[in-house]
């Protein structure tokens, strides 16, 4: 039975290529961006969606990859949020923000910042990098699985690894 200390590593080596591909293809996607900017609007994205990732019955509404999350359901980000979020300096934040608002990538809600819906790049709503992440996330879980992870209870830490280092 593998340690917890193999098992961190096994998971580590592995996330961290599939977030590296994922990113190398992002950028391969967008490449017209600077991969600052890509950063912002990707994390944006995801903050605009929690709400939806967190409702199952919005999450089902919005799992087509035919259909769009509408800029009202999305869940605004402060500058101030993303900058903490990414540990980013404020200014670059406010800098980059202000450059991908006049691209009309961004718009600016009561409720903070939003990916909109009709921006021209499809950000959101990218078929191919949609495809392809899940060509990646099936590599992931292929590898993991192959290396003895089938699951979640697969990372706990054996019975006696705990009272092992506890002893030493």
């Amino acid at each position: 039975m593998r340690n917890a200390s193999d098992i961190i590593r096994t998971v580590s080596r592995h996330t961290l290529a599939y977030m590296l591909f994922s990113i190398s293809e992002m950028f391969r996607n967008y490449d017209e961006f600077d991969p600052m900017d890509l950063l912002i609007v990707h994390a944006i994205l995801n903050a605009n969606v929690i709400n939806v990732m967190n409702d199952p019955s919005l999450d089902e509404k919005f799992s087509s990859i035919h259909t769009v999350e509408p800029d009202v359901i999305k869940q605004g980000v402060s500058r101030a949020a993303l900058s903490r979020f990414l540990s980013l300096p404020l200014e670059t934040v406010r800098r980059r923000v202000t450059g991908l608002k006049r691209r009309k990538i961004l718009a600016e809600t009561k409720a903070g910042l939003i990916v909109t819906e009709q921006n021209a790049f499809k950000f959101g709503n990218n078929h191919e990098l949609q495809k392809t992440n899940m060509l990646l996330l099936t590599k992931l879980l292929r590898d993991l699985k192959r290396a003895g992870i089938n699951g979640p209870d697969d990372l706990r830490a054996p019975e006696g690894a705990a009272a092992t280092r506890k002893a030493t």
